[in-house]
């Protein structure tokens, strides 16, 4: 029987997938502008290591949330687990900060295992509430084990050995903006390569209809249950890396606004496209700094004024605007039908 003619054979697939894990030319931009604000910003790098990390634990809720259409109000969890592993294990001495990162990893991504098969069951509304249930739990067993984690006066006594037996943390920030930068950068190489391989492919399928994706014979089940075990592996090194560049480590990072916070970043950014996070994380953290400045008590009103401003203008409009500017500058012009899509796009 003929192919359908709008069906793609296996080496255009390989050829589309291989053309949207290339590099951009605004891509490889938004990086030099990061390293470069190391060296503009020698006062800001403290903010600046907030914003990495932020933008690492966005990354990561996008991966279930933009690739995979789990959301998740409970995120946290994984955050503050890593943060406490890594936290736990400077305190007793194995303060390496690599060492720390592989454990928060492990640690998070075990949780994300387990619990992935009751956020996986039932609606959406179901794994809402199984998310942030997980994450309420792990916050009140954090605040009743106070022998361990130091309770609401937090976990005291966390000290890091240098990064790579070199670079000691300083009170400035410096080797902290440097270490989360080059943690992040790392880790977004390795989610690009994932959400364009076929790996990648099949979560937006899944995304898009969950039946037809199951019924052509992909492994739904296994495929949402691997990438949020990534995700949660991705929030679990964000955590880490709060608690090895702060050296401490409190019920907070447990906290419900912790998650909304996440999610607030992804709608400012936008979902879908792993970038939109990160921008969507310095966006944030920048009006979070300015206007906390001008208004300490009431900074959070006007950034709820601001986004919805732009659920009132559509974001989604203005996202495309831009898109249009960056094809133009790059000289790729409009993607055509049929072909995969961008690496990091819907």
């Amino acid at each position: 029987m003929a192919s359908p003619p709008h069906a793609l054979s296996s080496a255009q697939v390989s050829a589309a997938l291989g053309r949207a894990a290339r590099w951009n030319i605004p891509e490889i931009l938004f990086w030099l502008v990061a390293v470069g604000a190391y060296f503009a910003l020698p006062t800001r790098h403290l903010i600046l290591n907030e914003i990495a990390i932020l933008g690492l634990f966005a990354v990561s809720l996008d991966l279930i949330l933009g690739y995979a259409g789990i959301v998740s109000l409970g995120h946290a969890a994984f955050f503050g687990l890593g943060a406490y592993t890594a936290g736990l294990l400077a305190k007793h001495g194995f303060g390496d900060p690599l060492l720390g990162l592989a454990a928060a990893a492990a640690m998070a991504a075990a949780l994300g295992l387990v619990t992935s098969f009751l956020v996986l069951r039932g609606a959406d509304l179901t794994k809402l509430m199984v998310t942030l249930g997980v994450a309420l739990v792990l916050g009140e067993v954090a605040n009743q084990m106070s022998w361990l984690t130091g309770g609401a006066d937090g976990l005291q006594g966390v000290n890091m050995k240098p990064v790579l037996g070199l670079f000691e943390f300083d009170i400035f920030g410096s080797v902290a903006y440097a270490y989360s930068l080059a943690v992040t950068f790392v880790l977004v190489v390795v989610a690009r390569r994932i959400v364009s391989s076929p790996f990648g492919l099949s979560l937006r399928s899944i995304r898009d209809n969950p039946l037809r994706a199951r019924a052509i014979g992909i492994p739904v089940n296994r495929r949402l249950v691997a990438v949020y075990t990534l995700s949660a592996a991705y929030a679990g090194i964000a955590g880490a890396l709060l608690a090895q560049t702060t050296q401490f480590v409190s019920l907070e990072v447990l906290a419900f606004h912790r998650s909304a916070d996440v999610l607030l970043v992804l709608t400012i950014g936008g979902v879908g496209y792993l970038y939109g996070g990160l921008i969507g994380a310095v966006v944030f953290k920048v009006l979070q700094d300015f206007l906390s400045a001008i208004t300490p008590q009431y900074w959070q009103f006007w950034i709820g004024v601001i986004l919805v401003v732009m659920v009132l203008a559509g974001r989604e409009r203005m996202t495309e605007k831009a898109r249009d500017l960056v094809r133009r500058v790059t000289g790729r012009g409009r993607p055509t039908s049929g072909a995969a899509p961008a690496a990091g796009g819907h």
